[in-house]
């Protein structure tokens, strides 16, 4: 591949990541090239389809998911598991609103997402299960109930990027929390540090 032609390819992923990021998987094509200073022919030769440009944006974030999946379900420790793929699945979605719209709903140009969010959401089950055995996970957790924090947690793409992973990771520490059986039987862990979302505090009522 030419020097120009792999740049042009380059800019053309980066100013997908930022669109995508931002506005989500609806944002057109057009606003792609024009992000990364190309025509939409020079677009197009690239990646023919939306579809295709999805998946190759995203593809560092889907080798991430399947890695957290892989070691979760190694973990000897079925409750540890459970929560560092709750923590690196929160982490990945408050990254970007285009790989959180991939993985949580249903895209006609994301449709490659849909084999990892089957392969996440079997792997939910399984640790659950095996978590439950233990007495750490509530009895009652359903894997619905994962794919309802993450509805819950896609407003945290509305705070500021510089604070949106601070944000993740104290929202996941809370959703654990929730998620344990018996928390008046083991001292809290602390709280990830909290990030400044309001300008102003507000005073005494």
């Amino acid at each position: 591949m030419r020097s120009d032609v792999r740049d042009n390819r380059a800019r053309i992923l980066e100013a997908a990541r930022v669109v995508f990021g931002e506005e989500g998987l609806s944002a057109p094509m057009r606003r792609v090239a024009v992000h990364a200073g190309v025509g939409p022919a020079t677009l197009y030769r690239h990646f023919p389809t939306k579809r295709s440009l999805i998946a190759e944006t995203y593809a560092e974030q889907r080798r991430a998911c399947h890695a957290a999946v892989r070691d979760a379900l190694a973990d000897e420790d079925p409750w540890r598991g459970f929560r560092s793929l709750v923590e690196r699945i929160c982490e990945l979605h408050a990254s970007s609103r285009g790989f959180a719209d991939a993985f949580m709903t249903a895209f006609p140009e994301a449709m490659d997402f849909a084999a990892d969010r089957e392969r996440t959401l079997h792997a939910v089950a399984a640790l659950a299960r095996r978590a439950q055995e233990t007495g750490r996970l509530r009895p009652d957790f359903v894997v619905d109930d994962l794919f309802l924090v993450l509805m819950a947690h896609r407003g945290v793409q509305e705070a500021p990027p510089a604070v949106r992973l601070t944000a993740s990771r104290r929202f996941a520490a809370y959703a654990i929390d929730a998620f344990r059986a018996t928390p008046e039987m083991e001292a809290p862990a602390p709280l990830p540090p909290s990030p400044r979302l309001l300008t102003r505090l507000p005073g005494p009522a």
